[in-house]
């Protein structure tokens, strides 16, 4: 099992290819990837390709929940939801965010999600939407600013969830 496999460079690529040619009588490769692009063609030909999409809220909860009890930590509500709203269905970034989560607080919950993926909050997005609307261009801004600064926030996550808001 290669995963991650789209991270290998051309020559490991071509390398691997002449190894599946080798021995593909009585060895199967598994590899994983993100971006099927990055695969060279030679690999792609010998390969049957398995799409898997992303998963939804009723398939990751009982596996979040496991892993919470297993690991004895302390997780809100609101705190299994913002890590599967901010995974987009996938189970490795639910996991990594909360052991992330789990590292850096004493409690997860909404807010230390959020604040661990240095991404907007609902509030955060609230404010904004709230700003834009009620303030002139240039006090909006600064508001904006000056919590991109204090929490860290990317412009692109601002704009994406205020466009979604």
């Amino acid at each position: 099992i290669l995963d991650e496999a789209d991270a290998m460079t051309n020559d490991a690529q071509n390398a691997l290819r002449r190894i599946i040619e080798k021995f593909s009588e009585n060895i199967r490769f598994c590899l994983i990837c993100n971006y099927l692009g990055k695969i060279i063609p030679a690999i792609q030909s010998r390969c049957t390709r398995f799409r898997f999409g992303p998963l939804d809220s009723s398939q990751i909860m009982p596996r979040l929940e496991y892993v919470i009890e297993q690991e004895k930590i302390k997780v809100t509500e609101d705190g299994k939801k913002a890590l599967i709203e901010l995974s987009g269905g996938d189970m490795r970034k639910v996991l990594n965010v909360l052991q992330s989560a789990a590292t850096a607080y004493n409690e997860v919950n909404e807010d230390t999600v959020y604040s661990c993926v240095g991404h907007p909050s609902k509030a955060d997005i609230s404010n904004i939407v709230n700003w834009l609307l009620n303030f002139d261009f240039c006090s909006a801004n600064k508001m904006i600013h000056e919590l991109q600064i204090n929490k860290g926030l990317a412009l692109i996550d601002i704009t994406y969830e205020v466009h979604s808001y």
